[in-house]
């Protein structure tokens, strides 16, 4: 295991490489810093030829539990907030679309929750895997946020019917809902969620380079014409609802550990 940083850390097993997003203090949750590593890892990755494919996961019992609300909530104080959260929401939205054009297929491998913004993580690779214990929630209306880059991947995966569904009650989804809906591919033992996403690594690592980077130009650019403007468009509306008082009240309700109080 190599530590691109204390909270990212990669590991190469050919034909695999896999991100390890390692902050279990804080289930996961992506910082600045974390955002920034991922995509410096993907970049390592892109020119090693003996990586044919990657995996993502996360350390402990959660994969990842979305914008980190503590750093979010410091934010708040400070005199720069504005350009704070306009580069917040388009560091984040550079990630989305450099694992959406990333050239080899990336496997979520899901280990326990997957929550807000860490759901974006894993709609933006191409299969996932996950636990039978695993769980998805999107809580951002219970937050006073928008789930702005999450809204339309999860509409280009599973459309926008059930997307609305899922995005306004915020009610968790199990492991079996979200393989009925087709938010996961496939369901495994916990303990053997990695190893089954090695396994597809070297299923991947049979066919040609070129026919994966074709295959993936065609479902996410040419299929999904319209996603990156969607994001785009997204990621400025995450960025308009930090500036609210309802934001403010629902990150600080939460770190509180109490029921918001809306106006």
């Amino acid at each position: 295991m190599i530590a691109i940083s204390d909270n990212v850390q990669v590991r190469k097993d050919g034909p695999s490489g896999t991100i390890v997003i390692n902050r279990p203090d804080r289930r996961n949750a992506l910082s600045r810093e974390i955002i920034q590593m991922l995509g410096e890892a993907l970049d390592d990755f892109y020119g090693e030829k003996s990586v044919r494919a990657v995996i993502l996961t996360g350390t402990g019992d959660t994969f990842c539990s979305g914008t980190d609300l503590h750093q979010l909530k410091e934010s708040f104080e400070s005199s720069r907030a504005l350009e704070i959260w306009h580069q917040d929401a388009r560091d984040f939205l550079e990630l989305i679309e450099k694992m959406l054009r990333f050239p080899k297929p990336i496997i979520s491998s899901v280990n326990g929750w997957v929550v807000g913004s860490g759901v974006s993580l894993m709609l933006a690779t191409d299969i996932v895997v996950a636990g039978k214990e695993a769980k998805i929630r999107m809580p951002e209306a219970l937050r006073g946020l928008s789930a702005g880059i999450t809204t339309p991947l999860l509409s280009f995966r599973i459309g926008t019917s059930m997307a609305s569904s899922l995005l306004y009650s915020a009610a968790p989804v199990s492991a079996d809902e979200a393989l009925n809906l087709g938010l996961f591919h496939e369901t495994v033992d916990d303990d053997l969620v990695w190893a089954r996403s090695f396994e597809l690594a070297g299923q991947c690592a049979a066919g040609a380079r070129e026919s994966h980077q074709m295959t993936k130009q065609l479902i996410n650019e040419t299929i999904g014409e319209n996603l990156y403007t969607q994001l785009s468009i997204g990621a400025a509306n995450m960025a308009a609802a930090r500036t609210t008082l309802a934001a403010k009240e629902g990150i600080e309700a939460f770190l509180q550990k109490r029921d918001p109080q809306w106006d």
